[in-house]
């Protein structure tokens, strides 16, 4: 049946209008879609930039005791926090207080004054330290009762307001506290175990001809310098105090002196658990008036080292033996100790050259 053209018209204007509204319909799901991938793929850039950071839940001081109640996990952008906190996890996973039954230590604020405590068969205790010793304890039925911890404590460096971001620059272990005499110092003259790695605990020793051994410094943390990201072979870093570091070269001078004697470094086991070793090592006249005479050593280390040194069997190893080997020496042992010192020096000043040209992509130029 034919049509007239009005009704031609009016389908052909509904036919056209049809085809405006599915291309319209069209680009508008296709606008859609364009948004939707646009946002799954920001989500997913989000999701692959995003990194679980420990933060404070509450205030803490300068030397406090951080236990993991005193924490809360995050995710935020890895570009919104700094490069060393997304390793503390480990490390505060891995340091995380306890009992060696696995008891968790937990802090309670209590008079503005924060205390450890823990539970033990449903019961709570404080935990305190025995100031001679070091030692943590509980009274229970009015008897002291000594609590063996899993790990070494984290203390905070400095003070923090909650909601900081915990980076491994901000915290510390407990056996390392902060002092205003502390000083990195970095030695390439020592022996060096073949496993040993940055992070390690140490003792560093010092051993004579005869077998006599001393320690000279105990428990320190171990960092290994990296030049273009190879580990140093010879060089080690530790944080020493004023008095360790007078003790330690007063070692590497008399070591240098006698021919056959070994500066050397023996590993901690199990560092969480083991308690530092004294240092034994009877220093000479000269350094002790030193370090008595020292104003950067504090008044108790001085009477502590003291005590150590200044008794008859210190005296008698110091004045029988070490002293009696040194002055055999003669004018071998000064010239031993002036070219160690040289081989020191021209080993250090090897690796500085190595590593600024590693800075600096090889393009350093080395002068003799």
């Amino acid at each position: 049946m034919a049509t007239n053209p009005m009704q031609r018209k009016a389908r052909n204007s509904f036919l056209l209008g049809m085809l405006v509204m599915l291309l319209i319909a069209g680009l508008i799901i296709a606008f859609l879609f364009i948004q939707l991938m646009n946002k799954t793929k920001k989500e997913q850039e989000e999701l692959k930039a995003s990194v679980n950071v420990y933060v404070l839940n509450q205030n803490v001081k300068s030397g406090q005791i951080i236990t993991t109640d005193m924490l809360d996990t995050q995710t935020v952008n890895r570009n919104l926090v700094p490069s060393n906190a997304t390793s503390d996890l480990t490390v505060i996973e891995n340091y995380a207080l306890q009992d060696k039954e696995g008891n968790d230590i937990y802090t309670k604020t209590e008079n503005n004054e924060q205390s450890l405590y823990i539970r033990r068969e449903n019961r709570e205790y404080q935990l305190q330290k025995e100031e001679e010793t070091d030692n943590y304890y509980i009274t229970r039925n009015n008897n002291k009762e000594y609590i063996e911890l899993n790990s070494v404590p984290l203390v905070a460096k400095v003070d923090m307001k909650a909601n900081t971001v915990i980076t491994t620059d901000l915290i510390a272990k407990s056996d390392n506290p902060t002092t205003d005499d502390l000083r990195q110092q970095e030695y390439n003259m020592l022996v060096l175990p073949v496993d040993l790695q940055t992070g390690d605990y140490v003792d560093i020793r010092i051993q004579f001809p005869s077998g006599q051994d001393f320690i000279v410094v105990s428990k320190k943390e171990v960092e290994i310098p990296q030049i273009a990201g190879v580990d140093s072979p010879d060089t080690i870093k530790v944080d020493l105090t004023e008095d360790e570091i007078l003790h330690m070269s007063c070692a590497i001078v008399e070591g240098y002196r006698v021919n056959g004697s070994k500066l050397y470094v023996t590993k901690y086991t199990e560092a969480g658990i083991q308690e530092a070793s004294t240092p034994t090592f009877p220093v000479n006249r000269e350094t002790s008036e030193l370090i008595s005479n020292n104003p950067n050593i504090v008044e108790e280390i001085k009477q502590e080292i003291n005590a150590r040194y200044n008794n008859n069997g210190s005296i008698g190893i110091r004045n029988d033996y070490i002293n009696s080997v040194i002055n055999a020496t003669g004018e071998e042992g000064n010239s031993n100790l002036r070219t160690k010192m040289e081989e020191s020096i021209t080993n250090s000043q090897n690796s500085r050259r190595e590593y600024l040209e590693s800075l600096a992509g090889g393009t350093t130029s080395t002068t003799e």
